[in-house]
């Protein structure tokens, strides 16, 4: 899926302690969520459906720290 992410407003997590160990997030049109490398920010990002991304937090919600 291709999205023009020129325009996206990234974003980490209010729970990241601010290191470069992080993952950065955009909302997008149609609901869409980006997901990109903060160490990275002008490599390749992932694009997620909004039932995709409901599925994706459902999980990480379930394993603290986001670690299995």
């Amino acid at each position: 899926m291709n999205a023009d992410l020129s325009e996206a407003k990234w974003f980490k997590s209010s729970r990241s302690e601010g290191d470069a160990k992080c993952v950065e997030v955009a909302w997008l049109d149609a609901g869409k969520v980006g997901v990109r490398d903060s160490k990275n920010p002008t490599g390749p990002a992932l694009i997620f459906t909004p039932g995709e991304w409901d599925a994706f937090t459902q999980v990480m919600k379930g394993h603290k720290g986001g670690q299995r």
